[in-house]
């Protein structure tokens, strides 16, 4: 189902046939990139007036980037704080691209199963990262088990298991985000005058928050797991 209006597509028409195609053909891709250029300039404003007296701002920021950070803590331990900064941009990248599509004329990246994919990625990527820098070489016991004559098994079982980790993240992202833009777009078309939808924007908001969080859960995990001794 095409999206009946979306605002940077039409602007994109402005630069020629090239770039029309482009936007119509990859609208995931043009609202990623807004997300990015959003994030970037709320970044430094953000850390443009950092001072030893805060401000409120300051404040709002401090409160919610040391509360994540110490939740994951909690999970990893201290050894785990200095992967955080990935942890919190995909957080915050992923929950701005979901809440995206609240916005009347926006698209949500993450309704994409190509962008999802891209954040999903770099995870299953990182977790083996860490692996191999706690452990080396011996970080292949954790695919073999701890009975050898069952190695075998044991090896493509998580083999499977650690590469559904990727549709496990990407899948359930873009299902949801999808599905809750479908239904807003039914509702728009069959009852928009009535705002029928508004409920639904407003669980929107809820079910942006809480699959980005799942999402960065789901990744503390992954990496936890990768830091820990194999049994």
């Amino acid at each position: 189902m095409e999206h009946p209006y979306l605002f940077l597509v039409k602007v994109f028409e402005w630069f020629g046939p090239g770039a029309a195609h482009f936007a119509h053909a990859y609208p995931y891709v043009i609202y990623s990139w807004f997300v990015m250029i959003f994030l970037i300039v709320c970044a430094a404003i953000a850390t443009k007036g950092i001072g030893m007296i805060p401000t409120k701002g300051q404040n709002f920021f401090e409160i919610v980037i040391s509360g994540m950070e110490e939740f994951m803590v909690d999970i990893t331990g201290e050894e785990g704080r200095w992967f955080f900064p990935i942890i919190c941009t995909l957080f915050l990248y992923i929950a701005v691209c979901n809440l995206c599509g609240l916005i009347p004329g926006f698209f949500p990246p993450t309704a994409s199963i190509n962008t999802t994919l891209s954040c999903a990625l770099p995870v299953f990527i990182f977790t083996h990262y860490i692996g191999v820098k706690y452990h080396g070489a011996k970080y292949v016991k954790h695919f073999l088990g701890p009975v050898w004559w069952m190695s075998p098994l044991i090896l493509v079982i998580e083999l499977i298991g650690h590469f559904a980790r990727i549709m496990s993240l990407s899948f359930r992202l873009f299902g949801n985000i999808m599905g809750h833009e479908l239904v807003l777009m039914i509702l728009f078309m069959l009852a928009g005058a009535f705002f029928a939808p508004l409920p639904i924007m407003a669980m929107g908001i809820f079910v942006s928050f809480v699959q980005a969080f799942v999402f960065f859960l789901l990744s503390i995990m992954y990496f936890a797991g990768a830091m820990e001794h194999a049994h």
